[in-house]
């Protein structure tokens, strides 16, 4: 194998290693989608009043990280 073809094989991850970083986009991207409908529920749920778009969107995420709405957070 020429030095040249060496270097630019060896440079490219493979397939097999991907990242943890790699993996996790998914995930993220599905918890994301979750939060973004659950804050579209919680608007509705209000009449789509302005204003509480940000509320709804932190309700809504500590909703999905297992926090239930008005309880304390550890």
């Amino acid at each position: 194998m020429s030095a040249k073809l060496q270097v630019l094989t060896d440079s490219q991850p493979l397939a097999s290693e991907a990242t943890d970083s790699d993996s996790s986009a998914p995930e993220a991207e599905d918890r994301y989608q979750r939060i973004a409908e659950l804050a579209y529920v919680k608007a509705l749920q209000r009449g789509f009043e302005p204003g509480h778009e940000l509320d709804d969107w932190l309700e809504a995420e500590k909703e999905i990280a297992g926090y239930a709405p008005g309880q304390p957070q550890p």
